[in-house]
């Protein structure tokens, strides 16, 4: 077990504690421990004995990934070069870190157990103590995820990712995944994710996206329906749904205006897309299956609320 204590003194006599960069912001920010009763159950049933790292320390290992694009060996091997890595996760200057073995053994287990999404509920419950969920509008959509193995061939009986699924979105064929979020309006973190085959259509995971709490809705003419509109109104929800033109009934030029300004209030739900694929390289799955893909899209969405809460708080 590594000494925790003894390295951040360690860490402080030479002389770089009080540097105040963005991990360091993080670190300072939340209330790890909290998220300690769901990181343990990676280890509830785990036959090999207690862990070499605390839980805490190898999720902080999972966020590192996302952020900086790193293997498990490229991991491995930055925690042990950068000392901001090792203030960021604990470690003293002599400690032993986390083996690529070890880091792709724990992302499998939190992965097997489906945990990302209550770490996710977590991080949103301590953002929302510090007042940067506003709650007043949720914005709905969803992007396409490349599969991590080639799409199978037409005569293929056994495809090497058997989750991943055919779509056309405006004539593009995309063989994958399928990462729907709730994005909170105001501040622009993700309240809800979820992950599915390219093949289920959106409107089918538009409820489990919403917190219950929001007083407007916003989405494209996917989720566009009449009983949809009726339970939302029910709510007392405003239904910033763009209007979809029907068989031999196309859209008034009132009903086109509106779009165009629903469009405009929905549209930062595509720059969170735009940073998931752009910034941290989200347009193709890293692993194979629904469960590891799910795993690393939730992740994603974690490590993106951590470096958006840093731009929403003030330094202090």
């Amino acid at each position: 077990m590594i000494g925790k204590e003894s390295g951040q003194e360690e860490l402080a006599a030479w002389g770089i504690e009080q540097k105040s960069g963005v991990l360091d912001r993080i670190n300072a920010a939340l209330n790890w421990k909290r998220f300690d009763k769901t990181l343990h159950q990676v280890f509830k049933t785990s036959k090999e004995g207690r862990p070499s790292y605390p839980p805490v320390v190898m999720f902080k290992v999972l966020l590192l990934q996302q952020w900086y694009g790193l293997s498990d060996p490229m991991a491995e091997e930055a925690i042990s070069d950068r000392l901001s890595f090792r203030r960021f996760l604990g470690l003293g200057l002599h400690d032993t870190v986390p083996d690529e073995t070890t880091i792709c053994r724990f992302r499998g287990r939190l992965a097997e157990k489906c945990l990302t999404p209550k770490l996710l509920r977590e991080l949103n419950r301590q953002l929302d103590g510090k007042g940067l969920l506003i709650k007043q509008g949720t914005l709905v959509d969803a992007s396409l995820v490349e599969a991590h193995s080639k799409p199978p061939r037409k005569d293929d009986t056994a495809p090497k990712d058997p989750d991943a699924a055919w779509t056309v979105k405006r004539g593009q064929p995309t063989y994958g995944y399928k990462l729907h979020v709730g994005v909170d309006e105001d501040s622009g973190l993700i309240r809800k994710a979820e992950m599915t085959p390219a093949n289920v259509h959106d409107t089918k995971v538009f409820e489990t996206l919403l917190s219950g709490d929001e007083k407007s809705v916003y989405a494209d003419k996917a989720y566009d329906s009449t009983a949809r509109r009726e339970r939302l109104k029910k709510a007392d929800v405003m239904a910033g749904i763009l209007k979809k033109g029907r068989r031999n009934k196309p859209l008034t030029d009132w009903e086109r205006t509106w779009n165009r300004y629903l469009s405009t209030i929905r549209s930062p739900v595509e720059r969170v897309f735009g940073t998931l694929k752009r910034s941290y390289g989200f347009r193709r799955a890293a692993y194979v299956g629904l469960e590891r893909t799910r795993n690393q899209g939730l992740l994603l969405c974690i490590a993106f609320n951590l470096r958006k809460m840093t731009m929403l708080q003030p330094i202090s």
